[in-house]
């Protein structure tokens, strides 16, 4: 959990207990140095030797894990000092040698960057997971409608920017769309905002937008030029540095950009099957009946089908697992978007293989009265290995066929969940009507037809070398 919130810049102030302070490094039983082990995987931690220095502490802590880069905070209590006592009083949080995370862009590179957009031809923005936790998506939106610039969306920047805008061209990366990957192929200025270039994003480094100059608009100092040489950094809030763009920026006209990719996609149409009980044909029938889902989705091909098929057009409303890929992040993250936001419909797609890494957490929701809905695709493998090892290993199956023998609607309701099982078409609308319109914990096992392979695929040198 802290690795996978570290990676996708996620806020969390874990509590951690303990053995008593005479017996840390003697090998106490149930002894783990935790510190340690979780220094790479966390912003800070800290492990307290005083009760009274909680307070603070814990203030502290929560102020690291949500400024700047947010991010895992851990803070570890051993069992004496829990058992303290100490006086309670007002804390004034000091200001923390060494880290002051720039907020508002230099004026001289935002200006700079004006200057590289009003003279670009092929423009592009890509937005990723940086946008929403700035809470920038509304001055991207300005600022793509006023400059007239296409955006594309890494996995963890699917909400930042409305999935059905005419200027929205989609997924980017190892599994993006068409148009998408060779809008950042063909384009000659690309603007970056809250993204660190993954490898699922760029595919090959030596390839990526040869043709581009790059601006590159981060929080964080470390992520400039780290997977992708830039040719013009902004360090700072994005909300802050793409307010002033979209308010300084003339009007601008890239019809002829715009058009080119267009005849792109309609040449390059995804190719999901939308009848029968499959995961697009799923994905459309639930964004018919409810278009103001939270969706959660845990780790596989289910993962990619719902980027690519359930249109988001709302802030915050999709939640994944994007730089680690964690199976069985999907129910646990649902839970926690429930109780954050109590009053959405929250709705995790998950898989056979995913959902079986933390079914148990089922009980956890039935137990504390947290209704979540969980759409298993269940295709009786695990999907995305199955589909390497179709495409790269001869059709040589190993280990990832899961079989038929778990029941999950069954195991739902042995959780006091409502189970449910879908197996033909016209089951699928009814059923997930039903499940929306209740206040308990709902799991429909959807039992797939069609167990096609996501595309496209990047396989080659380039974002433009596919399988689709």
């Amino acid at each position: 959990g802290l690795a996978n919130a570290y990676m996708d810049s996620s806020p969390v102030v874990a509590i951690t207990g303990q053995v008593p302070r005479p017996m840390i490094g003697n090998d106490a039983f149930q002894e783990v140095d935790i510190t340690g082990i979780t220094l790479p995987i966390t912003k800070h931690n800290y492990l307290i030797q005083q009760a009274d220095l909680l307070p603070s502490t814990i203030e502290e802590a929560f102020y690291l894990a949500s400024s700047g880069r947010k991010g895992p905070v851990l803070i570890d209590i051993p069992k004496d000092v829990q058992l303290e006592e100490f006086s309670s009083k007002d804390i004034k949080r000091q200001p923390l040698e060494g880290y002051n995370p720039t907020i508002k862009g230099h004026p001289g590179q935002v200006k700079r960057a004006l200057n590289l957009i009003k003279n670009a031809e092929r423009p592009l923005i890509i937005a990723g997971g940086g946008v929403s936790h700035a809470e920038a998506n509304e001055e991207l939106r300005l600022l793509s409608e006023k400059g007239d610039i296409p955006v594309v969306y890494t996995l963890m920047g699917k909400a930042a920017f409305p999935n059905l805008h005419n200027n929205c061209l989609g997924l980017i990366g190892y599994h993006g769309r068409v148009e998408a990957n060779t809008a950042i192929q063909k384009s000659d200025l690309i603007i970056a905002v809250g993204t660190r270039f993954g490898d699922r994003s760029t595919g090959p480094l030596n390839t990526f937008a040869a043709q581009a100059k790059i601006i590159h608009i981060d929080i964080d100092p470390a992520e400039i030029s780290k997977n992708v040489a830039v040719n013009l950094p902004i360090v700072g809030d994005a909300k802050n540095i793409i307010g002033q763009l979209a308010d300084l920026l003339p009007p601008v006209n890239h019809s002829e950009w715009r058009n080119f990719l267009k005849k792109v996609a309609q040449e390059h149409p995804l190719k999901g099957k939308m009848k029968g009980v499959t995961i697009p044909n799923i994905l459309r029938i639930l964004f018919e009946i409810s278009q103001d889902l939270l969706i959660v989705t845990d780790v596989g091909k289910h993962q990619i089908f719902t980027a690519h098929y359930f249109p988001i057009q709302k802030s915050r409303s999709f939640i994944t697992s994007g730089g680690l890929g964690t199976m069985g992040f999907g129910v646990p993250a649902a839970i926690g978007a429930k109780t954050g936001q109590p009053d959405r419909r929250v709705v995790t797609i998950s898989g056979d293989g995913s959902f079986m890494m933390n079914c148990q957490e089922i009980a956890t929701a039935v137990e504390e009265n947290i209704p979540i809905i969980v759409m298993i695709m269940n295709d009786y493998c695990l999907g995305m290995i199955n589909q390497l090892q179709d495409i790269f290993y001869g059709k040589r199956y190993r280990s990832c066929k899961l079989g038929r023998t778990v029941s999950f609607s069954k195991l739902a309701e042995s959780m006091g969940a409502q189970g449910m099982r879908v197996a033909k078409e016209k089951e699928i609308a009814p059923t997930v009507e039903k499940a929306l319109s209740t206040e308990r914990v709902c799991v429909i096992d959807f039992a797939l037809e069609d167990t096609s392979n996501v595309y496209p695929m990047v396989t080659g040198s380039s974002l433009l070398e596919y399988i689709e």
